[in-house]
């Protein structure tokens, strides 16, 4: 199997596409907007994925975690609220805000059960921090480490319960980075005693399956490599200081924050601790050379794929959305009563 985690080209497979991944056997696939279309097409595409490999248990992933980051979209699917709406009704009401976040992602759930989708890149785990780069903004929980961890812990939950596996991202921490690591590679200038601050969801975390990182430089642990490719930081602060035991995936490989082909980013992340390299745009050649140079998955990668596929089903998830949209929006709905 491929260390490696592959984008699709459209709304279904083409023949160089089945072939390649047949023989390829990559860990998963990610989907966006370009792969979604409708509710039948997007569960054939996922069928057709299974059948490719041959089993059920397949990690296939969508970058959706509500408000301006989603690819499965109105008018076909439901709009979701952003991280913010959360941290405002935890503001005044902390249950009733983990209540609706674990409502929310039980719902969101039910969606991605319904189309195949076994994972999704969420829930965002990084301390908003005043002024940085927007790039985060909305999307994070608040400025305050427990209550990320807290809401981020109900967004795990939730998403548990439709069958679906939660990516806490983006590790070691991008709420303080000054620019938009998809144009540019930000640098941390924080001290070591200032990033306790950021990592302290991701400590709370630790237990979670899966992870993705950041391509963030921080000069007070590695001044001369990106968090995704830097032994250092992958080693004593991830798995050490952190403590997360669980699949280790790169932010996209393609962002500009890094250098290099596509290929050797994947090369270097995987050899600086990275389980899974994240690919994706559907470059054949990118992801023909990235088999090349990354070989066969390790054992230990291996049992860390298998313990996220166990949190994962694709039987449908219990319950009614409806009820659980609607509990979440009388939640809510607090905030403006207040």
């Amino acid at each position: 199997m491929t260390p490696a985690i592959f984008g699709l080209s459209g709304t279904t497979l083409s023949a160089d596409e089945r072939a390649f991944f047949r023989e390829a056997d990559p860990a998963g696939y990610i989907l966006f907007g370009r792969n979604v279309e409708s509710r039948a097409q997007l569960r054939a595409l996922t069928d057709d994925l299974r059948t490719i490999h041959g089993r059920d248990a397949l990690l296939i992933t969508i970058d959706q975690e509500g408000g301006r980051v989603a690819r499965m979209k109105p008018p076909v699917w439901s709009a979701w609220p952003a991280g913010a709406a959360f941290d405002a009704l935890y503001e005044i009401a902390p249950a009733s805000a983990i209540e609706a976040a674990r409502a929310n992602a039980e719902a969101l759930g039910h969606d991605f059960a319904e189309a195949g989708i076994t994972c999704t890149h969420a829930p965002v785990l990084d301390v908003r921090q005043p002024g940085a780069h927007d790039v985060i903004g909305d999307r994070a929980y608040g400025f305050e480490p427990l209550r990320v961890a807290a809401i981020g812990r109900a967004v795990l939950d939730g998403l548990a319960r439709a069958g679906i596996c939660g990516t806490i991202k983006h590790m070691p921490g991008h709420g303080r980075a000054g620019a938009d690591s998809h144009k540019e590679l930000p640098t941390v200038t924080a001290s070591e005693a200032e990033l306790e601050q950021d990592i302290a969801p991701f400590h709370a975390l630790r237990d979670a399956p899966m992870a993705m990182t950041g391509h963030i430089r921080f000069t007070a642990w590695d001044a001369d490599h990106p968090a995704t490719q830097s032994p250092y930081v992958i080693r004593e602060i991830i798995r050490r200081r952190i403590g997360f035991s669980g699949l280790l995936l790169t932010d996209d490989l393609d962002m500009e924050a890094l250098d290099g082909s596509v290929p050797e980013r994947a090369e270097r992340a995987l050899a600086a601790g990275c389980d899974i390299a994240l690919n994706c745009w559907a470059k054949m050649a990118d992801m023909t050379g990235i088999c090349e140079r990354t070989g066969t998955m390790s054992a230990e990668t291996a049992a860390r794929l298998d313990r996220a596929l166990a949190v994962t089903r694709i039987d449908g998830a219990s319950g009614t959305q409806a009820d659980l949209i609607a509990r979440r929006d009388a939640l809510l709905a607090l905030v403006q009563q207040a």
